[in-house]
């Protein structure tokens, strides 16, 4: 390809924002592109082996033992996961603020390396999917874009509930108290933050009457990850570089069957995954896999990083990390803690959920799922054993649903939301001018 470009590609060091990148890199980089992803040390040679060249950066210092992928956030999880069995109001001091201060020191250790990989590249753009911004970006001149792949309130409007509080779109009697916690909790981490990016040549970040930014929009393309059927609706519309993607779902690029054992079954086939955060708390999915193990349905297990301490029934099958992609087609139901990367996921491919939510944006994804219709949200850590065995039941035999969420997955797979993401990424990186159309 004589146009060839180079997209660099910043993904949070998790698997949900990666895996957004990834399915947006592989039409990129069929097109004749060179695709180069950031990647935190600790995933070295994953995006290698999906065909992308890396270029590796830490965001501490190296730890004195050998990591797994996100080796830093599954510790940072399991050690904290006490607090999530608190009201998220309470979780803003606790877990939230810790957990921001967490990401910001991240942001300052990896700046000069950042600026070294950028400085190395030159790439035409760089797409970045994180909850927090990273001053070399804005300071460096290059166009760069934005994804947003956490739940949209994470973009704040006075109509949409506040981020991470998990609260109803219809009552807003408590927002104004979780504002004004965030306010107590977040102020001065904040204020650091932001004199950190304006020191380092990014523009100062804004806090407005419904909270903190720790990120900045880009000036060139803003791209959000949720269908219009669960998307909120806005008192302020966003601006014309921000364009929505139902989804963006990588191609299945490995196989899977399910077992000879569970291909026939009088139950439903359900996939279960805390993700790779989730799952570092053994004991909520162990707790999962008992009370499904109790029931006539074939289940699939995402173990995750821990996965030689969980242990499965005979109606089920499992491994540490399952090709999500090539699954979830196949299966009746989902139940998962909520990650928007598997939320958006199951809305492409018309699943119901049981949303049992932990932390972040996933107890908005739960509440969100819950007041549209599309599934239930159960407590983590409060919920019987009937509560959720009577969900999945009730969920697997609602056929009106399921004629409802088939129709909202034929629409979004319509969109080719990764076709239209690179359409606009492309768009930059050649001309270096916003997307507004």
């Amino acid at each position: 390809m004589s146009d060839s470009r180079t997209i660099v590609f910043f993904p949070e060091g998790a698997f949900g924002p990666t895996n957004n990148c990834v399915g947006i890199g592989q039409v990129l980089r069929a097109r004749g592109h060179r695709v180069v992803f950031i990647v935190e040390e600790s995933f070295a040679g994953r995006l290698e082996g999906e065909g992308f060249e890396e270029r590796r950066m830490r965001l501490g210092p190296p730890p004195a033992t050998e990591e797994v992928a996100g080796q830093f956030w599954i510790d940072f999880i399991r050690d904290t996961a006490p607090i999530f069995r608190k009201p998220t109001i309470d979780q803003l001091g606790e877990f939230i603020a810790p957990t921001w201060q967490a990401l910001i020191d991240g942001a300052k250790y990896v700046d000069a390396r950042l600026r070294e990989i950028l400085d190395e590249l030159q790439p035409d753009v760089v797409v970045e999917d994180n909850v927090v911004g990273f001053p070399a970006l804005p300071a460096s001149g290059v166009p760069w874009v934005r994804i947003v792949s956490c739940n949209p309130a994470e973009v704040k409007d006075a109509a949409v509930p506040p981020f991470s509080s998990g609260y109803s779109s219809a009552d807003r009697g408590g927002w104004p108290a979780f504002i004004d916690e965030i306010e107590r909790t977040h102020r001065e981490l904040w204020s650091d933050f932001d004199a950190f990016m304006r020191d380092h040549g990014a523009p100062g970040l804004t806090w407005t009457p419904t909270g903190p930014d720790f990120i900045h929009a880009s000036p060139w393309l803003n791209l959000t990850m949720y269908p219009a059927e669960a998307d909120y609706a806005r008192d302020v519309q966003l601006g014309p570089t921000w364009h929505r993607l139902d989804s963006s779902v990588r191609a299945a690029t490995e196989a899977w069957e399910l077992p000879e054992s569970l291909r026939d079954g009088a139950g439903g086939l359900i996939y279960l995954s805390l993700g790779s955060l989730g799952s570092a708390d053994v004991g909520l999915l162990q707790r999962l896999i008992d009370v499904m193990g109790t029931t006539c349905h074939r289940v699939i297990v995402s173990k995750g990083p821990l996965a030689d301490e969980i242990r499965l029934h005979d109606n089920m099958t499992g491994a540490a990390f399952l090709p999500q992609p090539a699954i979830l087609p196949t299966v009746d139901l989902v139940i998962t803690h909520g990650g928007n990367n598997t939320v958006t996921e199951a809305f492409h491919h018309g699943k119901p959920m049981v949303v049992l939510p932990l932390f972040w944006d996933q107890v908005d994804n739960a509440q969100r799922v819950e007041e549209l219709g599309l599934g239930r949200r159960l407590p983590a850590y409060a919920f019987e054993d009937r509560d959720l065995t009577g969900a999945v039941d009730r969920l697997l035999a609602d056929a009106e649903l399921g004629d409802r969420l088939a129709a909202m997955a034929a629409r979004i797979q319509a969109t080719q939301g990764t076709v239209r993401a690179a359409d606009r990424i492309e768009q930059v990186a050649r001309t270096g001018q916003p997307v507004t159309g």
